[in-house]
């Protein structure tokens, strides 16, 4: 469901889950993980391009895939020690160990789990037609996959809480107004082989030292913090609120209006 190509010194990392909108399953999750290894040993790449096929880049989390085995939940939240990245938060942040630039296509639907993929990359260039969204409150959830170390550095505070909180899609237009994309183009592959080609020009000695820099720049410190999102998505999954959330967000009408929290945060 995750193919990983190469030619001409680019890594391409394909989602290939089409027939559910490339919504991400537990094996998902362990075949990006294994990608992003994998790349780190290729010492002869420049760049990564992220796409997917299909209409949507992403919908998000298969929910009721990961939730209907409680070991899976387990494997994805699970770390040794609290700083440290568990599964969900390596298949963002993965992106950023890398010391080549990471490019993300996003056509369609980047939602969830599929908008916190991207936000690992240095470059996103969505379609025209993208809608992208922080999708977790709908189903009772906090962004949990590592965002909140990059989100610091894409997007003032306000936007963030409003994205994340609401829950609600934001055209291609808006989220490259916001800053969440950088560029809209619907020739997503001609626009990133210009990029490439502009980085191929460069040192990559000078290209992995402003990454790294940059990285330092607008980055918070960061095991507390994952520490920090681990443990609010864990308490969140044990709570009455989260179950009445994941029961509305399912149901086929997908009103948000029915869903009333027995308690505000």
């Amino acid at each position: 469901m995750i193919t990983l190509t190469t030619a001409k010194q680019v890594a391409y990392v394909t989602l290939a889950n089409e027939s559910k909108r490339n919504a991400l399953n537990f094996e998902m999750f362990k075949q990006l993980d294994g990608v992003i290894k994998q790349i780190k040993k290729q010492r002869d790449l420049r760049a990564v391009i992220l796409q997917a096929q299909g209409p949507d880049f992403c919908t998000g989390l298969d929910v009721k895939s990961v939730i209907s085995k409680p070991t899976d939940v387990c494997k994805l939240l699970f770390k040794p020690l609290p700083g440290n990245q568990n599964l969900a938060q390596r298949v963002v942040l993965g992106w950023q160990s890398l010391s080549i630039p990471v490019i993300a296509l996003l056509q369609g639907r980047c939602w969830g789990g599929g908008m916190q993929i991207a936000l690992g990359a240095d470059i996103r260039i969505a379609s025209e037609d993208a809608s992208l969204a922080i999708m977790e409150s709908r189903w009772g959830l906090c962004p949990d996959m590592g965002a909140s170390l990059v989100l610091p550095g894409i997007l003032s505070a306000d936007n963030y809480l409003q994205l994340a909180m609401s829950a609600e899609p934001v055209t291609a237009q808006q989220a490259l107004n916001l800053g969440l994309v950088s560029y809209v183009d619907n020739d997503l592959q001609h626009r990133a082989a210009h990029i490439i080609d502009t980085f191929s020009g460069r040192s990559p000695d000078a290209i992995s030292a402003i990454k790294r820099l940059t990285q330092s720049a607008y980055r918070q410190p960061h095991r507390r913090l994952l520490a920090k999102e681990t443990f609010s998505q864990i308490k969140l999954l044990m709570c009455k609120n989260t179950r009445i959330a994941i029961k509305n967000a399912s149901r086929k009408d997908d009103s948000f209006d029915e869903y009333q929290p027995r308690r505000r945060w």
